[in-house]
């Protein structure tokens, strides 16, 4: 596998070390002197100096036989023009963008730039998790598939707290997958009883979160 990382910082150089222990082929593209100075040492010569945002930077890399381009850099936007470009003007078609503010989460999804990974929303994420008083979490998100995974919590005085999963009205375009109880992990079916302080996983059409929210609420 051809993979052309663009950015050379702790996320990028990991990422190459990684990959070329695997034995794949990697180019990394690297604005700053020093860092490209230091990764050149490192990663036997798999480093070259300039701006990814450039297109004769990404031709020098190779882009055009790339199987995967990921963009790293510590700039949304040029993590959005490096991706834009390697997928519209050279047809990568695996390309993986880092958003390091997640404010910035919705300008991606608007241009289709994905999918893309952000270390502050899955930080936020596995806190929110370790955080019973809240009621929902988003684990994952699956943009080209329009779904998402997330976990509920059963409240104390939910109207579903002692209720059989057949029983309820579920919306249309969600599925329970697991039961997270102090007794241990399950897979539910019809005839699970639900019980307050139950973690609850389900995977559902994304824009269904407050539906299911709501279902879960004491009333």
């Amino acid at each position: 596998m051809f993979v052309v990382i663009a950015g050379g910082g702790k996320a990028g150089r990991s990422l190459s070390r990684m990959l070329l222990d695997r034995g794949n082929e990697v180019v990394v593209i690297e604005i700053d002197r020093e860092r490209y100075r230091r990764l050149n040492e490192e990663l036997e010569h798999a480093v070259i100096m300039g701006d990814a945002t450039e297109i004769y930077m990404l031709e020098q890399a190779g882009v055009e036989r790339a199987d995967v381009v990921v963009a790293v850099t510590g700039d949304d936007e040029d993590n959005v023009i490096i991706s834009q470009v390697a997928r519209e003007k050279f047809g990568v078609e695996k390309v993986i963008a880092r958003v390091n503010n997640p404010e910035n989460q919705e300008v991606f999804d608007t241009l289709g730039v994905g999918p893309t990974v952000s270390a502050t929303s899955a930080l936020l994420s596995l806190v929110e998790h370790e955080m019973p008083v809240h009621k929902l979490v988003r684990l994952l998100d699956l943009k080209e598939e329009k779904l998402e995974i997330v976990e509920v919590l059963l409240e104390d005085g939910s109207p579903l707290d002692g209720k059989r999963i057949d029983e309820i009205d579920l919306p249309q375009g969600v599925l329970l997958i697991s039961i997270l109880r102090d007794s241990g992990t399950m897979i539910p079916t019809g005839a699970t009883v639900l019980g307050a302080g139950d973690h609850i996983l389900a995977i559902l059409e994304t824009g269904r979160e407050e539906e299911l929210t709501r279902m879960f609420l004491k009333a």
